[in-house]
């Protein structure tokens, strides 16, 4: 049952091999037997999941179901859902119980999918490793000394170790991609503004990005379907004409143009790595598709334009929880401003402070110009080259991240070679555009994603052509050791 696919499991529900409420126990199961080593959820809630299970089985008797009706999802804790304690992986939220939905979580709700949980992450969605959560570091179902990726950590742990059929992420510079490649998994950031962000507790408003999280492509489409769609609630969704991305899963990908930036193939790049992806583009020119090199000169400024404009927008976000309304408060302080610095200094881990500093200073005056301002200039020109090389190609190709998962603590102490983590993906973020990491490959049996970049809105080409390669190749069926 933990390898069938979403469309196996929605066809076993309406067949009656099984039932929902079979189905979430079962997984529940999973989580209650392998969760303590691997750290992959931080609450579950069993009669919440289960009441949910009920309702689904009674929709479907009632032939009200829909493709995801019954089936357990796991949600990242980074979206609010009512009744359930909705942490961010923080101190700051550990007592916060969310009084509404997101809108992802409406989403499943309408359809009738099962909330089977919510996922560890890095503290406000800050990390590349899952390391900086409050409530521990998640382990990697490959090789538990190694870290899974982050912040999206504890969703892909849940999949790499079948404890959940799919889950939800957010992206903000990778956070879904880097994680999905290190977990050997398939993982979509969508075009910014296509999934809705209401609910979805704010790390960098103009970069973070919601996304479906699933062992196959095909997966990641039966879940765009629902997430996807206009929300009047979020000022920055985009309404764009609803679409099924399932309905061109099937094309040929015989013409394509794929386009291959040198400056992801320079110094920084694991050998073996790269082998693993040279490999992958070359099953891509078998099936007809034609590879075009291309340059995207702008790449190497990416990430100190990241980090200039994704903590500047965290330290306003952040600005937030001071204790007065919600979430964390300090139990000894003296008047109302000591208790906002008591307050912000046990709540906040080390990561989430230190980028709400530099967010401060790139803001403050005399500051801004020279470093935000500017950022967003250059940001411009990551976008513009972008928009060049997809007048040559229709979809760009290269690594998710410049090798596989690395050891726990490796990186910790060292925040410029955690960040380096994130090198090919940071652009997509700043530019706007979809990105998507598939498994392509092992290295030291250890998984290796493929990331392919589409133009705006491209998510149905994207799916297809990512949809060819699994059919190709079976990379995204391998699991870890003892999962099964």
């Amino acid at each position: 049952m933990i390898n069938l696919s979403l469309k196996s499991l929605n066809q076993g529900l309406l067949e009656k091999k099984f039932s929902s409420v079979e189905l979430t126990q079962f997984f529940l199961e999973r989580v209650q037997k392998y969760n303590t080593d691997i750290n992959a959820f931080i609450t579950i809630d069993e009669e919440k999941s289960l009441a949910q299970a009920k309702h689904a089985d009674t929709l479907i008797q009632s032939g009200k179901q829909s493709l995801l009706t019954g089936i357990p999802v796991a949600q990242k804790d980074i979206f609010c859902a009512a009744g359930w304690r909705t942490t961010c992986g923080s101190l700051m939220l550990d007592n916060f119980i969310a009084p509404y939905n997101a809108t992802v979580i409406d989403k499943f709700n309408q359809v009738g999918a099962v909330n089977l949980g919510k996922t560890n992450m890095d503290e406000f969605a800050m990390g590349s490793s899952n390391e900086t959560s409050y409530y521990g570091p998640v382990k990697n179902p490959w090789n538990h000394d190694l870290v899974p990726g982050g912040s999206s950590g504890g969703s892909a742990a849940a999949i790499a170790a079948r404890l959940a059929p799919a889950a939800t992420g957010t992206d903000t510079g990778g956070s879904i991609r880097q994680p999905a490649s290190l977990c050997g998994f398939s993982g979509l950031k969508p075009t910014y503004g296509l999934v809705s962000r209401f609910g979805m507790i704010a790390f960098a408003s103009s970069l973070d990005q919601a996304g479906p999280m699933a062992p196959s492509a095909e997966d990641c489409a039966v879940l765009l379907n629902v997430m996807a769609g206009h929300d009047e609630k979020d000022s920055t969704s985009i309404n764009h004409d609803k679409e099924d991305y399932l309905v061109n899963l099937d094309q040929s990908v015989k013409g394509l143009r794929i386009g291959v930036p040198k400056e992801f193939f320079e110094e920084g790049l694991d050998g073996q790595v790269q082998q693993v992806i040279e490999d992958a583009l070359n099953t891509y020119k078998k099936m007809g598709a034609e590879l075009i090199d291309i340059s995207l000169p702008n790449t190497h400024l990416a990430i100190p334009v990241y980090y200039v404009i994704a903590p500047a927008e965290a330290s306003s976000n952040l600005s937030r929880y001071d204790g007065v309304r919600y979430g964390y408060r300090a139990k000894e302080y003296d008047d109302l401003m000591d208790m906002y610095f008591k307050t912000r200094q046990q709540g906040f881990g080390e990561e989430v402070k230190r980028r709400i500093l530099i967010g401060t200073y790139v803001l403050s005056a005399g500051y801004y110009d020279a470093y935000y301002l500017k950022a967003q200039k250059i940001r411009q020109l990551i976008s513009n080259d972008f928009k060049k090389a997809f007048q040559q190609c229709d979809v760009i190709m290269g690594p998710s991240a410049p090798s596989v998962a690395f050891k726990a603590n490796e990186k910790k102490s060292d925040p410029l070679a955690m960040y380096l983590q994130d090198i090919y993906t940071i652009s997509t973020n700043l530019a706007g555009l979809p990105g998507m990491s598939i498994p392509a490959g092992m290295v030291n049996n250890l998984p290796v994603g493929l990331q392919l970049i589409g133009n705006y809105f491209k998510e149905s080409q994207m799916l297809n052509v990512a949809h060819a390669f699994q059919q190709e190749t079976d990379w995204h069926q391998k699991v870890p050791k003892g999962v099964i």
